[in-house]
């Protein structure tokens, strides 16, 4: 049925449950949550947890480096990178070439802290109820979704 604004080759209003952005956003959310008691026996929120994984990948990095590895703004991470420094993970240094850039470096906790980490990424795994192969897939298909939103932005 259409209303009298409404052409009739108008695409039908989709209900909640059959929004992809709606799936993709609780899934999200889900994975947050699984992620919250495991992390916070490290002592990280989930936030941190992606910061830490991109230092424990490639250290000494810029604050915007770091953005750009996790689609976020120096806005946003600027205090998120402040109170990891405050317990002890992380050190923030003016870069000797250009002053106007923060450098991000693990330190000696934060590097001990990546040992926890196998064991609690294997607990989320197992929380998937996945079998790797799905997992892999899944994970190639958001990869794909993420990289076509992008180039239409």
């Amino acid at each position: 049925m259409t209303s009298p604004r409404t052409p009739a080759n108008a695409p039908a209003l989709r209900l909640l449950d059959d929004q992809l952005c709606f799936a993709l956003y609780s899934t999200g959310l889900a994975m947050a949550k699984a992620y919250r008691k495991p992390l916070a026996a490290l002592g990280l929120t989930y936030p941190q947890y992606l910061v830490m994984l991109v230092l424990w990948a490639g250290d000494d990095l810029t604050v915007s480096e770091i953005g750009e590895r996790l689609f976020l703004d120096s806005a946003t991470l600027t205090p998120l990178l402040k109170r990891l420094e405050t317990a002890g993970l992380v050190t923030r240094t003016r870069a000797r070439r250009d002053e106007r850039q923060v450098v991000i470096a693990l330190s000696p906790a934060g590097r001990a802290l990546k040992a926890k980490v196998p064991k609690l990424q294997h607990g989320i795994f197992c929380a998937t109820g996945c079998n790797a192969d799905e997992l892999l897939a899944t994970k190639t298909q958001l990869e794909t979704l993420r990289a076509n939103l992008l180039a239409q932005a």
